[in-house]
């Protein structure tokens, strides 16, 4: 989990750097900034909302709006954007929206973490019980702990709630509970239930939130204008990363990539675009819950697809890594799924696995029958070829062969050969040839 704290770090630092927020003019008109975090909870998505909230306080904002649906993620990842929005000096309001969207696992408590907690009709809360790093049951008494932490996250996010909301959360954590936005309002999980931005606004106007310091502040919303916090460029290329479908084609062509690399050095194009793939896919390893057991069958895979270039088998082997290759990529993403990661596409895999092995076996035989090539010598080249005498040769002068010149000596006892008359080579000697006149044939 450290590694995708530094990761999220990193990711922010260079996001400022080179896709920095251009920051609007002052008005004085009051603004809210909208935020919008959909999908999974990632290191793109706490940087994001990290940038966005220190835009309001820029912007001398009166509030953000963080619009969530998300399925959930990490611990570690919900405790920084939990712990940013406490920060925030800008009232915060966590709205579920739109309709249909979910705050499960992890998004439950960021949805508590807001000074207001708001849903949107037909949205649910809750299923907020632990699991592995890959969606799958926690040994007990690990399980126990977790979940004891989490109650007691949830609690002291909820202190001023009633008591039936707080009972409710920990069923939540504990059992994995999920309810309706209408149920959560009825037991005051949530504070207000809004169709739309401006429903939301309109119930906000003259709300009274406490603040991380314990001021309290009249929130004022009548004719506030709403500023989205957009996403830089860099956020949304990664933010498709949680797409095993991308990142599997990430993988597989990269690492073709790069053994093509590897078995025609040389270039650098195609190793330099296999290693950017391959660094691009193992960061949404690093993010989708997968069992990394499925890359020993896509290494397997490429191996075969070697072994049958090198001791050919008829294509049998290329059969298997084909097949290898299926059996690692249902394995590595569809094994291991908790709910809002969707699976990768089966006809997609298979696709891909039969063009990958096809054009792969193509491409390297090429490459090893060309440096299988008996490579020519000028010698080879330029020893008995015809050639014409640029200048007069009478012990050197130059002459013309194979579209390049030479100079040229004459070999022992030959006489004088005039310019424009042809000459045969008969020697290389460094980068002078010796000549004389073409020997006559007999008919």
């Amino acid at each position: 989990m450290k590694t995708l704290r530094f990761i999220s770090t990193l990711l922010a630092i260079l996001t400022g750097l080179f896709f920095p927020v251009v920051a609007s003019a002052q008005t004085s008109a009051p603004q809210a900034v909208v935020i919008t975090a959909s999908g999974p909870i990632t290191p793109v998505m706490s940087g994001y909302i990290e940038r966005g909230i220190a835009m309001a306080t820029e912007q001398n904002a009166r509030l953000v709006v963080i619009e969530l649906d998300t399925p959930g993620g990490g611990v570690e990842l919900m405790n920084q954007i939990v712990q940013t929005i406490r920060a925030s000096s800008v009232p915060v309001v966590v709205y579920v929206s739109p309709n249909g969207a979910i705050a499960g696992s992890a998004g439950m408590l960021i949805t508590m973490a807001g000074h207001v907690a708001a849903m949107a009709p037909e949205t649910s809360i809750g299923a907020a019980s632990p699991v592995g790093l890959q969606g799958e049951d926690i040994e007990s008494t690990m399980e126990a702990k977790t979940k004891e932490i989490l109650k007691a996250q949830a609690r002291s996010l909820s202190e001023a709630r009633p008591e039936a909301a707080r009972q409710l959360i920990d069923e939540m954590v504990d059992s994995a509970r999920a309810v309706s936005a209408s149920q959560a309002l009825s037991v005051g999980v949530v504070d207000i239930i809004a169709r739309d931005l401006p429903d939301l606004l309109q119930q906000l106007n003259g709300r009274q939130v406490r603040m991380a310091d314990g001021s309290l502040v009249i929130l004022e919303t009548t004719g506030i204008s709403l500023l989205p916090a957009e996403q830089t460029l860099v956020e949304q290329a990664l933010g498709l990363l949680t797409n095993p479908n991308i990142v599997f084609l990430l993988l597989t062509l990269g690492v073709q990539a790069i053994l093509i690399e590897l078995s025609s050095p040389g270039g650098w194009v195609a190793g330099f675009v296999g290693a950017v793939c391959v660094l691009l896919s193992v960061y949404g390893l690093g993010i989708l819950p997968v069992n990394l057991f499925g890359l020993l069958f896509i290494v397997l895979a490429f191996a075969l697809f070697v072994l049958d270039i090198k001791a050919p088998t008829h294509g049998g082997l290329t059969l298997a890594g084909a097949g290898a290759m299926i059996a690692g990529a249902l394995v590595l993403f569809n094994s291991t799924r908790p709910a809002g990661f969707q699976p990768v596409s089966v006809p997609l895999v298979i696709g891909v696995s039969l063009f990958i092995a096809l054009s792969f076996t193509a491409i390297v035989s090429f490459a090893l029958r060309a440096m299988r090539t008996p490579v020519h010598s000028a010698q080879a080249i330029l020893v008995g070829r015809i050639g014409t005498a640029v200048s007069d040769i009478d012990r050197r002068g130059t002459v013309q062969a194979a579209g390049e010149q030479y100079t040229a000596e004459l070999v022992e006892g030959e006489a004088p050969i005039p310019r424009g008359a042809e000459v045969e080579i008969v020697e290389l000697d460094g980068i002078r040839v010796r000549v004389r006149r073409p020997v006559e044939k007999n008919p």
